[in-house]
């Protein structure tokens, strides 16, 4: 059975417990939780989200699968269809009053964007398709101009395949040298073995803040710290972060900090890139065509300033003014008062999912997010998943794009539950009711 005399504790960037956590540590808390503090209105929050309202298989929707994309509040649906249907136009450059408009909003989402961030320079944050594009921007502009066929970048074991493939491309590419930080049998990122591969005087660390997977916090700042006095930039992928925790990039002094709107509350397909302003600067495009020109001739071109050096095209406006109010949808919720939710979460979650017997949980105790992998018994991660989704529950299997990972544990998949600020501890309990008839079905699991 899992100890949980601990509680998860979600940080701050720079390491520090939020004040709901510092609260229970001063109070002696052992952990153990009826469920998240009755401050966060989980049915007012609900009330904003119209899919929760539905039913699945004749039971109400238990939706435990944000980490792979949360659901949009009803707010963001309608500044949505409120720029289709008034503001719709290209951006940038047309005269014309609906240009115009389109353009403010699509601004205006930087700007809550960057906020989001913790940077105050809007111009450090690159519109993309989501961290996925964020990260290839990365590899294929920096990384094609600055690395070399001697250099070496650092990686680590815990990388969604997005943080992992790009920089496999790149090595193919340039034949420069790939290396890997070990992950420590908590689940945590082995700092002495960083400081190891550090020592090959590497170009570039590229991390995640929140592993997908095992939910681990990783000490970014940390890590950053001892990038830089290696005289490495460092990547951060923010992906599971951004949604979570007080995300500060000037706190966190990395280099890159990539994140998705779709884990935030905001539509699919747009995410952003933060980076610092001269190394954007330096950095050449990442695409070519319209918007990123400064002068074009039959000859050559001129790039514009970042970011539009980096958003060639058309973007995606609609997204973008999504992904807007989605970060000012969490801005307005509170975003400390949205951790302690999660906190509260997290700990009960660690409470009932470790009294099951036969159910093993990957990931820290502590200084962890609310995703939670486990496999039970000899279940396969997708039968769970079938099961309980007979019973409105959805939960993700598989491999999470986390396969070097699984290899490193040994196994094929987990069954993942996350949890978000519209989550409930009745949610956590309808999903432990499911797999006790899981192991109903599958009798026979040690």
């Amino acid at each position: 059975m899992m100890d949980t005399n601990h509680p998860a504790g979600v940080l701050a960037p720079d390491g520090r417990p939020l004040a709901a956590d510092r609260d229970s540590a001063a109070a002696g808390g052992d952990g153990t939780e009826t469920g998240p503090t009755p401050a966060w209105d989980v049915a007012a929050i609900r009330a904003r989200f119209p899919i929760l309202s539905r039913e699945v298989n004749g039971h109400p929707l238990v939706y435990l699968d944000s980490a792979a994309s949360s659901q949009q509040p009803l707010r963001v649906q309608d500044r949505v269809e409120r720029y289709l249907r008034m503001q719709h136009a290209n951006v940038h450059r047309g005269v014309h009053q609906l240009s115009a408009e389109a353009t403010e909003a699509y601004e205006d989402a930087r700007l809550a964007v960057a906020a989001h961030a913790g940077t105050p320079d809007p111009s450090e944050i690159v519109f993309t398709r989501g961290t996925t594009e964020a990260v290839n921007l990365v590899a294929s502009s920096w990384g094609g101009a600055f690395v070399g066929p001697d250099d070496d970048i650092v990686l680590t074991k815990m990388e969604h395949h997005s943080n992992l493939v790009p920089w496999q491309l790149l090595a193919a590419r340039t034949g420069c040298g790939l290396h890997f930080v070990d992950v420590t049998a908590e689940g945590r990122l082995d700092l002495d073995d960083l400081d190891r591969l550090l020592k090959r005087r590497p170009r570039l660390v590229a991390f995640t803040h929140v592993s997908n997977s095992l939910g681990t916090i990783n000490p970014v700042r940390e890590i950053v710290a001892r990038a830089h006095a290696a005289g490495a930039l460092a990547l951060v992928d923010g992906a599971q972060a951004a949604p979570h925790l007080l995300t500060d990039v000037t706190r966190l002094g990395c280099d890159f900090y990539a994140f998705s709107g779709h884990k935030m509350c905001g539509p699919t397909g747009v995410g952003a890139l933060w980076a610092r302003r001269e190394l954007l600067e330096a950095m050449p495009p990442y695409q070519g065509g319209g918007e990123m020109i400064s002068e074009v001739t039959l000859e050559g071109s001129s790039w514009a300033k970042p970011p539009a050096k980096f958003e060639a095209g058309t973007p995606n406006i609609s997204g973008v003014v999504g992904f807007g109010e989605a970060a000012r949808f969490l801005a307005d919720l509170g975003r400390e008062a949205l951790a302690s939710h999660e906190d509260a979460l997290t700990r009960y979650a660690l409470g009932q999912l470790g009294a099951i017997e036969g159910l093993r949980l990957y990931g820290p105790r502590r200084g962890r997010t609310s995703v939670f992998s486990f496999t039970y018994g000899d279940v396969h991660p997708h039968d769970l998943s079938t099961i309980l989704d007979q019973r409105g529950i959805a939960i993700r299997a598989g491999h999470h794009c986390n396969q070097p990972l699984m290899d490193h544990y040994g196994i094929a998949g987990t069954a993942r539950a996350s949890f978000y600020l519209y989550n409930s501890a009745e949610e956590i309990d309808a999903l432990c009711d499911g797999l006790a008839m899981a192991a109903e079905v599958f009798h026979g699991i040690s």
